[in-house]
């Protein structure tokens, strides 16, 4: 029976769910994922955890959130108080915006989501929606295919 080794490409079917149980994403049969073990395009831990899985197998892994999204940042937080974007925006408590912001001399659009709107302006989280949290997966592996050293 094959097993998962380092550069062999994997495919996987997995439910990421939150610590409360909330799932944040599926990838099921009719749209699986397939990576290429070695080439870091998972977390570490989801990697080697499923170094030596055969087809069919399956494996509960939990990614911190240090090693996932980061932790949640308060310096994300922001209050926008310009009336105008206020208006134009039309802002809900949950709906995410994409607002123009400078990084490294570049301006760029960046999603944040609106948490409240209150009397100063509306607050806004520019963290990512998964930051600070754990995420656990329930990975199936479903196809091997042997890789070159």
């Amino acid at each position: 029976m094959k097993k998962v080794e380092i550069n062999d490409s994997v495919t996987l079917t997995f439910v990421g769910t939150l610590d409360d149980g909330q799932e944040f994403m599926v990838r099921d049969a009719s749209n699986p994922l397939t990576i290429k073990i070695g080439e870091h395009d998972l977390p570490p831990t989801i990697e080697n955890g499923i170094v030596g899985l055969g087809i069919g197998d399956k494996r509960k892994l939990t990614v911190s959130h240090e090693e996932g999204y980061g932790p949640r940042q308060k310096s994300l937080l922001q209050t926008i108080t310009n009336k105008e974007i206020i208006e134009r925006i039309k802002p809900k408590p949950g709906m995410i915006v994409y607002l123009n912001t400078e990084r490294e001399g570049q301006e760029v659009k960046v999603p944040a989501t609106v948490i409240e709107i209150n009397d100063e302006g509306v607050l806004i989280d520019y963290n990512h929606p998964l930051a600070g949290h754990n995420l656990t997966y329930e990975i199936t592996v479903t196809d091997i295919v042997k890789g070159t050293n």
